[in-house]
């Protein structure tokens, strides 16, 4: 199975954990687009729900199909939240933020009374940190923030550079109007001390290690559908 296919099994699996009736936290990204199609056929033939999206572009998509969305502020509190990742680990950690929309994804998962997420087997790591850390900031003070996260990341032991995110030559800007910093530190052995570091930056918005938030993940692979399952914590 290609690359393509295997998101589409994976979204086809999470897809049986929605409930007519639910109120729905509907990630972003390329596997998350294939739910969302999933999602639409279900809508289309008589499925009762309502999504809040995790960005402009998943947004625009769920219109374009005819899935019914809401926002936060009328709807703070929902049912399930499903949404890809780039990277997995065994607790279920997740890095996510490589589409730049980490800020919306994490204050949706956290809103939500279970994650689901969906992914390739390639996305499944022993130690979260293969994938480049996404830190969104803000614009004011920028190369004082970059400062003092090499700093941090320098007292956890991590090497390491830190590259502003850039597309078609400009720096790429969220939906919330931050800036991206991607962190190649490698190998992240305490993820809760990075991330309770990096929260005590003042120009840190948020960073895209997503702990104690997923409690399932699909990973679909060529030898079949992969589900783990974890215990819902205070996720950071």
């Amino acid at each position: 199975m290609d690359a393509r296919a295997l998101k589409i099994e994976a979204a086809r699996t999470a897809l049986s954990y929605v409930e007519s009736g639910m109120r729905l936290g509907i990630g972003s990204g390329s596997t998350a687009e294939e739910f969302v199609k999933l999602l639409a056929e279900k809508v289309a033939g008589g499925m009762d729900v309502i999504g809040v999206p995790t960005s402009e572009r998943t947004a625009a998509l769920c219109m374009e199909l005819g899935v019914p969305l809401t926002s936060l502020d009328e709807m703070p509190q929902l049912d399930l939240t499903i949404d890809g990742a780039d990277e997995v680990d065994p607790a279920l950690g997740l890095i996510k933020g490589g589409g730049g929309a980490l800020l919306r994804e994490k204050i949706v998962a956290s809103a939500s009374a279970a994650m689901v997420v969906i992914a390739d087997q390639s996305k499944y790591v022993e130690t979260l940190g293969r994938y480049p850390l996404p830190i969104e900031v803000n614009r004011f003070g920028l190369e004082t923030t970059r400062l003092a996260i090499l700093r941090v990341a320098a007292k956890l032991g991590l090497p390491g550079d830190l590259t502003l995110r850039m597309t078609r030559g400009e720096a790429f800007v969220t939906d919330g109007g931050h800036l991206i910093l991607d962190a190649s530190f490698g190998r992240i052995p305490d993820t809760r001390a990075l991330s309770e570091a990096l929260h005590a930056i003042p120009g840190v918005v948020e960073h895209g290690m997503f702990l104690g938030l997923a409690t399932t993940a699909i990973l679909a692979g060529a030898d079949g559908i992969q589900t783990l399952n974890a215990t819902r914590q205070i996720g950071v």
